[in-house]
């Protein structure tokens, strides 16, 4: 079996799922309070008990939110990588992808060029670091990737994914190293890079 790497939480999909949960728990909650309301007010059991099934049924949906958010994830595997939310499996092998760009959340999806509801999630999200993954095709069709996958996954209609992981440097760097077959750098080595990088900058005593 395929060695695994490690499993990189895809945050577009945590963040959409951390402010739907509390909006659909409350209004399960809601609804059960009703239900009650209705009760103690000596409605008819049928019309309270409706209602209180229907509370019940929201405020599971809005627990199942929480468990879910962070089941999403790419996870890098020797000839494949592999994109995994809740409904979806994608096993997209590395013949397929064409090259990798990065470039800014906001860049790709400017908050002043989508709906509203839209802006608020990209707004927060706007100055990450995204990984566009350009393809030669798609290993299912795109109508059924929009079924499972978020908008934001997609920049426009060409075969590609827009990725946005925590640690992207990291991310790229065994994104390449398992495409290419060469070697990985670790998170120490980025972090001295980095380092390295702003003592480079700094003024030298003559």
């Amino acid at each position: 079996m395929a060695k695994a790497g490690k499993k990189y939480p895809l945050v577009v999909y945590t963040t959409m799922m951390n402010r739907w949960w509390p909006a659909v728990f409350t209004l399960g909650i809601a609804v059960l309070g009703y239900a009650y309301g209705l009760r103690w007010m000596g409605e008819e059991a049928r019309k309270w008990q409706i209602m209180a099934g229907a509370g019940a049924l929201v405020t599971v949906a809005g627990l199942v939110i929480l468990t879910i958010r962070k089941f999403a994830y790419i996870q890098l595997f020797p000839t494949y990588f592999r994109l995994v939310t809740p409904f979806l499996r994608l096993n997209v092998s590395y013949k397929r992808v064409r090259r990798t760009s990065t470039t800014t959340f906001g860049a790709v999806f400017p908050p002043s060029s989508v709906s509203k509801w839209r802006a608020e999630i990209v707004q927060p999200l706007a100055k990450m670091t995204a990984i566009v993954i350009e393809l030669t095709g798609y290993p299912v069709s795109r109508t059924a990737l929009l079924f499972f996958l978020s908008p934001f996954f997609f920049k426009d209609k060409t075969p590609h994914f827009v990725i946005l992981v925590e640690n992207w440097m990291q991310f790229s760097s065994e994104f390449e190293s398992a495409r290419t077959g060469g070697s990985a750098v670790t998170d120490s080595q980025i972090k001295r890079k980095e380092s390295s990088s702003i003592l480079s900058k700094l003024p030298k005593n003559k």
